[in-house]
């Protein structure tokens, strides 16, 4: 279907360790009735570093809705500018070649939103058939990236850019067990990468198939399985129980998962350590599958949308063997799932 460059990334200018923020927490809430297990957590939870946007201490202010979010915004477009940026130039293509942009965010409220900053900002032509996704999250990547595959053509380049500031979500207002979790699972970044029918000049990633997919729980719906809330303080992530659990509902019924299909390489949205190993332990692919996914999550946290293509970066790094097969799989609210059956072009 289409042949995906090298991932251009963005990182947030300040890093911070996941024992930052379990001190963090327990200064700010001393006498917590979970603070043992959100200690026994902080040491399983998959996370050694994030990036944030900002400081530690200003990100962790309880501030009003406006402030907050206009600053998402800003942090958000700059992110995303510089991983677009970088993107053009690894895939060595010119600005006005550029026919799609598919752009994804869930964090930073704006009208005109990113698209617009794009192409103001790289310049492309006016004429730019714009795709704003603002709601997808954490399935950003995947979706985006399936649906750059059906849009472009001999000449006809399409740009998928995301990038989050999912540290708006750290607030000590939210005092629950799970905002706990998201604190020390959170970080920010950018991602974008071309998607062309072009053979890429370099190894690279092939679109075989796509697949989308909302899950229902019975005749309820499973909105409420992640979520974004927003009040006078800002954003907030909400979760339940069913949505991990969801993940191994949803991998059985991918489209290739009954022929035998199994990948020899997988890009999964490095959401939480439980995500990833209820991937594997439902059959998409192996646990030694899961080494890209891992590190990504080590080193940078859930980054929303932008994960799979930070991933995939990664997978350039230390790339498989040529023509191995692949499986790229991200889930997000709704409850939603995007994957993609892909094969490594290139390489030895």
């Amino acid at each position: 279907m289409a042949f995906v460059n090298r991932p251009g990334t963005a990182d947030a200018a300040h890093q911070i360790t996941t024992a930052q923020i379990v001190d963090d927490i327990i200064t700010r809430h001393p006498g917590h009735p979970r603070t043992a297990a959100i200690t026994r957590i902080a040491g399983t939870i998959g996370v050694h570093t994030r990036r944030f946007t900002r400081p530690l201490a200003d990100i962790a202010r309880t501030e009003p809705f406006q402030r907050r979010n206009e600053r998402a915004y800003a942090d958000v477009c700059g992110l995303a500018e510089r991983a677009a940026r970088r993107a053009l130039v690894l895939a060595g293509v010119p600005v006005d070649s550029i026919a799609t942009l598919i752009t994804s965010h869930a964090t930073g409220l704006a009208v005109p939103g990113l698209d617009i900053h794009i192409v103001n900002a790289l310049g492309l032509r006016q004429t730019v058939t714009r795709i704003p996704l603002t709601q997808l999250a954490c399935a950003g990547g995947a979706h985006m990236l399936g649906l750059a595959a059906t849009l472009a053509g001999p000449g006809r380049h399409v740009l998928v850019v995301g990038a989050e500031a999912l540290s708006s979500v750290y607030q000590h207002t939210d005092t629950d067990l799970p905002a706990m979790i998201y604190k020390m699972l959170f970080g920010d970044g950018g991602a974008a990468t071309v998607v062309s029918t072009e053979p890429l000049q370099q190894p690279g990633l092939f679109i075989e198939d796509s697949w989308n997919y909302v899950h229902r729980n019975g005749h309820q719906g499973s909105s409420d399985y992640y979520r974004l809330r927003a009040d006078e303080h800002g954003y907030h992530f909400d979760s339940t129980k069913a949505a991990v659990s969801a993940v191994s509902q949803v991998v059985p019924l991918l489209p290739w998962h009954s022929g035998g299909w199994k990948p020899d390489f997988a890009v999964i949205h490095p959401g939480s350590s439980a995500i990833l190993q209820r991937v594997a332990d439902a059959g998409a692919c192996s646990h030694a599958a899961l080494d890209y996914s891992r590190g990504c999550l080590h080193d940078n946290g859930n980054t929303g949308g932008t994960a799979v293509l930070r991933t995939l970066a990664r997978v350039h790094d230390d790339p498989p063997s040529a023509n191995a097969l692949g499986l790229l799989f991200g889930v997000g609210p709704g409850f939603c799932a995007a994957a993609l059956q892909v094969c490594w072009r290139g390489g030895t």
